[in-house]
């Protein structure tokens, strides 16, 4: 076999048997080679740029800097580089940040060598390879719709502070010396933007999504 037809990977974890395990795994695969090991996400950046590594083999859950965090400046400053996610961790919040920071796999530690080295190769030709796990991760992050902002003013939030209070619409006009018309607009685009009907609705949601501090 070529050297050309060699992928060259790079071992993330900070545990130094896990890594001796990897490393003794991809000896058995002709067309896998160990160019490097990071026992930290630091350290993993530092090794791509230097060794230009085909695919990463990153851990998530490190001290200093994580594995998701190093993913993301990887694929910034190394595009050519593809990161499997391989971890013990099966978390959606972990599963869906490595995903962002541009991931292209994401294993668990229990994967056979089989799958592991074919996770390699897809991840070298630019195919992912997703845990189960992952998979439905993904699929609940890109049909979640992103948590809305609600882009009320500071005055409005005055005002829907006073609607938790319970205080009507003159009585908020008294404590905030405005007139009652000016309370009316500023509950009118409250309710707006907060995309309820009521003044109900409007206080449960503040209390819901914490809106008031």
């Amino acid at each position: 076999m070529s050297r050309d037809d060699t992928i060259r990977v790079l071992l993330v974890d900070d545990h130094a048997v896990v890594r001796s395990g990897l490393g003794a795994f991809l000896l058995v695969f002709d067309d896998l080679k160990l160019v490097g090991e990071a026992s930290s996400g630091k350290e993993a950046v530092r090794l791509c740029e230097q060794l230009r590594p085909d695919v990463v083999l990153m851990d998530l859950v490190m001290p200093e800097m994580d594995g998701a965090e190093a993913t993301r400046i990887i694929c910034e400053r190394c595009p050519g580089i593809h990161v499997i996610a391989l971890t013990s961790f099966k978390e959606k919040e972990l599963v869906e940040a490595v995903l962002q920071a541009g991931a292209i796999g994401y294993l668990l530690k229990n994967v056979s060598a089989d799958e592991l080295a074919n996770a390699i190769r897809a991840a070298h030709a630019g195919r992912p390879t997703l845990a189960p796990e992952a998979a439905q991760a993904l699929i609940r992050l890109t049909r979640h719709e992103p948590e809305p902002h609600y882009d009320l003013t500071e005055r409005e939030m005055d005002v829907l502070a006073l609607m938790v209070e319970g205080l009507n619409n003159p009585e908020i006009a008294n404590r905030l010396i405005v007139s009652r018309s000016t309370v009316k607009f500023h509950v009118s685009n409250i309710l707006s933007k907060l995309s309820v009907t009521s003044r109900t609705e409007a206080v449960a949601l503040a209390l819901q999504k914490n809106l008031i501090k």
